[in-house]
């Protein structure tokens, strides 16, 4: 039986290169966009499986009435892709708290509201698999990005959380972390603060300009990633965590190396910490 796929953020990116592939596989998808004009074009392409729906993930009621309109449209909705999602770049001190909050709202809590619009349908049809974009970013931290590492974090714990709760009923999680891809994540997708302070030219700034000056040309392939997304939802034994890219695996791996030798450094102090009744 073809699957049912509702995509958030569909209008670019990792999301339309992800509802082309799953709409040429001959599945059906919930293609959702905050402009519908924005993805008219594959609904057009494929007018039996491909369904528009105008979606901001955090608008409340259109969370809650686009999740409707597809199951109403095609009866279930088997695979979640949390997708939409947009960047803010600046280094910890000089970002500006209205466009911090907007982001969360957008990569966080618009994810949380989509997943639990979705979450009792996939309940009563005990089945179901919720993939959440977060990044490398979101379990590794970079200077100039931190609020969106902050965010991605977020997705991720979410997630690990969200695995452990609904794994016995059915239900799927796995969260991406990809690293540079041919997105507009780094271009039209991500503004910069308004405020500038010197003092993070060799750290924040630098990281910076390496990412916008990266942008369009990422080693990364969005449908590569696509096509990896499709394995993991087709796998018998999906995993929870999948990393896209090569630098997301060499971030990931220094990470690990990191984490190590923080254990191992401070063990004796960890143990002593507790304070065992004799």
């Amino acid at each position: 039986m073809s699957k049912v796929w509702f995509i958030t953020g569909c209008s670019t990116g990792f999301g339309r290169s992800l509802a082309q592939e799953v709409l040429q596989n001959g599945e059906r998808v919930a293609v959702t966009a905050r402009n519908t004009d924005d993805i008219q074009e594959l609904v057009n392409q494929f007018p039996e499986t491909a369904f528009a729906i105008q979606l901001d993930v955090t608008n409340p009621e259109q969370v809650k009435n686009a999740v409707q309109q597809a199951l109403d449209k095609f009866g279930r909705i088997n695979v979640l892709v949390n997708n939409a999602g947009i960047g803010y770049f600046g280094a910890l001190e000089e970002s500006e708290e209205a466009e911090v909050r907007r982001m969360f709202e957008i990569n966080f809590f618009g994810l949380a509201a989509v997943t639990n619009a979705v979450l009792p349908s996939m309940r009563a049809q005990r089945s179901g698999h919720i993939i959440n974009i977060s990044s490398v970013g979101g379990m590794v931290a970079f200077p100039g990005i931190g609020f969106y590492n902050a965010s991605k974090f977020a997705v991720t714990g979410y997630s690990e959380a969200l695995a452990k709760e609904v794994g016995a009923l059915g239900i799927k999680v796995t969260v991406i972390a990809p690293s540079g891809f041919r997105t507009d994540w780094a271009g039209r997708s991500a503004n910069d603060t308004k405020v500038v302070i010197a003092d993070y030219e060799a750290t924040a700034h630098a990281n910076l300009n390496t990412i916008r000056k990266a942008s369009g040309n990422q080693p990364g392939d969005p449908v590569r990633a696509a096509q990896a997304i499709i394995k993991v939802v087709e796998s018998a034994t999906p995993p929870l965590r999948l990393m896209l890219g090569v630098g997301a695996l060499k971030g990931i791996r220094n990470k690990i190396a990191e984490l190590q030798n923080d254990i191992d450094t401070w063990e004796e102090t960890t143990v002593w910490a507790d304070n065992p009744k004799a």
